[in-house]
């Protein structure tokens, strides 16, 4: 059946048809053609207040619902802010499709001055996300949303932009029937490789798991593989709380822990690592874990194979399916406890490691956890109390969610992470956590949080500035310079004031127990609630 639409409208219908029901982003001059049909196919829309947060809340809704996030921009300037964002989706494989105008199809290639002309957004976008796909007929508008689609379902999920010409927008043309992406089939490791893989994990005295966030979908199967191994579970920042991590075999987030390091190179020998990079930002070190077995690797993706720390046996395929394969070819029956009993001891000297540097957030962390109900979903900026704090200290399971930043490590995360959140979950509880140098990176958004009318606790550990360079400049014996919000002479922000201004709440707790009530309050108060933790006086 062919029918004529607008361009703007064909690509809204294609959305709609892959089960899109949000989408985030700004209007401009260049997209309303976008925003015309949104209505109409039962999109719903929230309008953050800059296309950073909007590639963000995108981000923070596909973590949270498992269904890809969809953001909007208007052309040139709208699509480079957003940039940021899907370099961040890209790095934690996170499905992101960001849907953009283009210049027109007949657009000369020598400049004309147009409203937010530049020489190509599609070579822009190429540079962080898997593909830019500029289509040249209305009818392929349909095409390039299935390909995003199959790439969300049967790759390593990535984001993704698609770039309508102006002109196709309003153009009205034959769009041709839908076209949908196939169902996802999950593949499974070969044979031969699940036989290796079990035959090492059934010999192994101590073996040990490592889970990714390409593992979140397995949590019963890896958590089942653990127990009937008696391993050990170390879990990167995106896989935080994939087995809970008050579990006896948990050893949390630790894979930056140089005692854990340490045991897994002199006893682990069998790691079964799963939907994991390995890579610097989860060993916080360019060194490669030394291992004195076999290193075996679940992934979806078969060049983690051979990126950082090649495999010994390489278990190319789903998580789940693989996780359910070697368990069913197992029958490890090895005595339970071992593992659990020398995991307390373990986590016991990685705590001591950072006993000193951590005290400071602890008892602030404890209150916050008792507080919140186990589903809740906290999301994190690149701060200290967030990556030092809360990721190996704030125990997560896998009914919350712990959302963090992780690899490309961008600034001002959290925030516009937890309107997505909240956006996708509003039944659950979502608190933001962050510094105040990383909340003014997007603090702005605190006027789209007053929009939702949910409570939403934002929870700033306030160290005057950029406390991680302050301390690596003063490391390095430098003079600490540009770090200092604000320098020295100037008032300091009362971000309590900032929030109330925008609409929201502010509190301040200069104590665990006053966090405790505050948090307690701004769980249950629409509107987003600031409430700063002063950690150091400002300089």
């Amino acid at each position: 059946m062919t029918t004529d639409m607008t361009g703007g409208r064909a690509l809204v219908r294609a959305l709609a048809a892959h089960g899109v029901t949000q989408a985030f982003g700004i209007p401009g001059t260049h997209n309303l053609e976008i925003y015309r049909h949104l209505d109409a196919y039962g999109i719903a829309h929230l309008n953050p207040r800059h296309e950073q947060g909007a590639g963000y809340a995108a981000d923070a809704y596909a973590r949270v619902t498992g269904r890809p996030g969809v953001a909007i921009t208007t052309t040139g300037p709208a699509l480079l802010n957003i940039a940021a964002a899907v370099g961040q989706a890209y790095s934690d494989s996170v499905p992101l499709l960001v849907v953009s105008p283009g210049m027109p199809l007949r657009h000369p290639r020598l400049a004309t001055g147009l409203l937010h002309e530049m020489r190509s957004q599609t070579d822009a976008l190429r540079a962080v996300a898997a593909f830019s796909h500029r289509v040249s007929t209305v009818e392929e508008i349909g095409a390039a949303v299935a390909r995003a689609w199959t790439l969300f379902r049967t790759e390593r999920p990535r984001p993704a932009h698609i770039e309508v010409p102006l002109d196709l927008l309003t153009e009205t043309a034959a769009a041709g029937p839908v076209r949908l992406a196939p169902p996802a089939v999950p593949a499974t490791a070969g044979a031969g490789a699940l036989a290796a893989a079990a035959e090492a994990l059934r010999g192994a005295r101590r073996p040990a798991l490592v889970l990714g966030g390409g593992a979140r979908a397995a949590a019963p199967e890896c958590r089942a593989l653990a127990e009937e191994l008696d391993a050990w579970v170390v879990t990167t920042a995106n896989g935080k709380g994939i087995l809970a991590e008050t579990h006896p075999l948990s050893l949390g987030v630790s894979l930056h822990s140089p005692a854990v390091r340490r045991r897994l190179a002199e006893e682990c020998d069998a790691l079964l690592a799963v939907g994991t990079e390995l890579a610097e930002a989860d060993l916080w070190t360019t060194e490669p874990l030394a291992l004195r077995g076999p290193l075996l690797r679940a992934d979806l993706d078969p060049a983690q194979m051979y990126a950082g720390l090649p495999a010994d046996i390489a278990l190319v395929g789903d998580a789940r399916e693989t996780v359910r394969a070697l368990l069913a070819g197992l029958e490890a029956g090895r005595e339970a406890g071992a593992a659990a009993r020398t995991a307390a001891a373990l986590r016991a000297e990685r705590d001591a490691e950072t006993a000193e540097r951590d005290a400071r957030w602890l008892p602030y962390l404890r209150a916050i956890r008792e507080e919140l109900a186990a589903d809740a979903v906290l999301t994190s900026d690149s701060a200290q109390c967030c990556y030092y704090g809360a990721l190996p200290h704030l125990p997560v399971g896998p009914e919350g969610r712990y959302l963090h930043p992780t690899g490309f490590g961008t600034l001002g995360y959290a925030l516009p992470a937890a309107i997505g959140a909240k956006a996708a979950a509003p039944e659950r509880q979502v608190v933001a956590l962050s510094g105040d140098g990383g909340l003014q990176f997007s603090v702005q958004e605190l006027a789209t949080a007053v929009q939702l009318r949910l409570p939403l606790p934002v929870v700033v550990f306030d160290n005057g500035g950029y406390g991680e360079i302050r301390d690596e400049m003063a490391a390095r014996g430098d003079r600490p310079v540009a770090v200092d919000l604000p320098p020295p002479g100037v008032p300091p922000v009362d971000l309590s004031a900032l929030a109330r201004a925008y609409g929201g709440h502010g509190a301040r707790a200069g104590t665990p127990a006053e966090l405790a009530d505050a948090l307690h309050k701004a769980l249950r108060t629409p509107g987003p609630t600031v409430i700063t933790v002063p950690e150091e006086p400002v300089r």
